[in-house]
């Protein structure tokens, strides 16, 4: 079984065999990202990791988006869509709203949460099941709802 750093490389060679520019570049983003990871804190990222850098490229690229489109740059804003979607294709598939909420439930009832108070402790449940395959900031919200906040 190949790590997820293998086929993003598998992907950037068949990507240059193609001579898939965009692709390409956008790939070789992605892995200068991860090296520079590894580099910084001197260890070889496992799939996790490697998630949580596509997870974070794709909300900056989010972000991006929202600051284009308001200064009336709609090229740059779809050059970025298309990053998204090559970024995601990398990580796992989204939870739907149903099994973040049925993950939110069994996390609360397995606390005992009652308050916003124990939003940590439904928090650190949640995070294990859900993270890289839903958004966090957005599962927070929703955890914050459940507890009355």
């Amino acid at each position: 079984m190949t790590t997820l750093k293998e086929r993003i490389t598998e992907d950037m060679k068949a990507a240059m065999r193609a001579s898939a520019r965009e692709r390409l570049s956008t790939i070789r983003m992605v892995l200068a990202a991860i090296k520079q990871r590894e580099v910084d804190e001197r260890i070889m990222l496992g799939d996790a990791q490697v998630i949580a850098v596509l997870e974070k490229m794709v909300k900056q690229r989010k972000e991006s988006i929202a600051l284009f489109e308001q200064g009336g740059r709609q090229d740059l804003a779809d050059k970025e869509k298309a990053e998204i979607t090559l970024l995601q294709a990398y990580l796992p598939a989204q939870l739907s709203d149903s099994e973040v909420d049925a993950i939110i439930r069994d996390a609360i009832a397995s606390t005992g949460a009652a308050s916003v108070k124990d939003m940590g402790k439904v928090m650190g449940i949640v995070k294990g099941k859900a993270a890289g395959k839903a958004d966090m900031g957005t599962v927070s919200a929703r955890i914050k709802a459940a507890l009355g906040g």
